[in-house]
């Protein structure tokens, strides 16, 4: 398996809770694979506390074979929040993550230096309660071909052990696997061998 394809991520949400001076800090780190996911996911924690002072998170995210990253404060003074947030996934080396912080005021104020601290607390316990996965970049690859072609293409999808996403089995036939990036070439050259309609790599 190539290192360049390959990152760690985290298998399943987490939480936490930090507080301080009465003011509650709930942690949440999430596995994520886009930003419509991150929408969904902050979109539920916002309407799920909606009596919450703020929202704050990050995110680092595997995108267009590029790294990228985002951070907000939501309203606490600049930079208290959200990059402390996201120093503490860069510490981690996760990607594909979402880590937020719902924040309760308790009704003493933190200062800046406070709410740093309390954000980067609760946002490094949600992760530290994570539990770590090395996953590997991957492609779609769908498949139109004849039945009688059947037999082969489920062989080197066992052998390979892809994950399928889509299968419709009739006189003509359809599959869409997910294909792990190192192993594409030597996938492709297999399939190519065989009597397929149409052999298409979905980037």
């Amino acid at each position: 398996m190539s290192q360049d394809f390959t990152y760690l991520s985290i298998k399943k949400t987490s939480e936490s809770l930090f507080k301080d001076k009465g003011s509650k800090h709930f942690g949440y780190a999430h596995p994520v694979s886009n930003r419509s996911e991150i929408d969904e996911i902050v979109t539920y924690l916002r309407k799920s506390n909606s009596k919450a002072n703020h929202v704050c998170y990050a995110w680092v995210l595997r995108e267009d074979g590029e790294i990228r990253e985002y951070s907000t404060d939501d309203g606490e003074p600049n930079n208290s929040a959200g990059p402390p947030i996201l120093g503490q996934i860069k510490s981690s080396n996760f990607q594909n993550i979402l880590v937020a912080v719902v924040r309760y005021f308790g009704g003493t104020k933190l200062g800046v230096s406070g709410l740093i601290n309390a954000y980067k607390t609760a946002a490094k316990m949600a992760i530290e309660e994570s539990i770590a996965v090395l996953l590997e970049d991957s492609v779609s690859l769908k498949l139109n071909y004849e039945y009688p072609v059947y037999n082969q293409i489920i062989k080197t999808i066992k052998e390979y052990n892809l994950k399928v996403l889509f299968e419709e089995n009739k006189a003509n036939c359809t599959l869409v696997v997910d294909v792990p990036l190192s192993k594409r070439i030597e996938i492709n050259g297999f399939i190519n061998k065989m009597d397929c309609n149409s052999i298409e790599w979905e980037d």
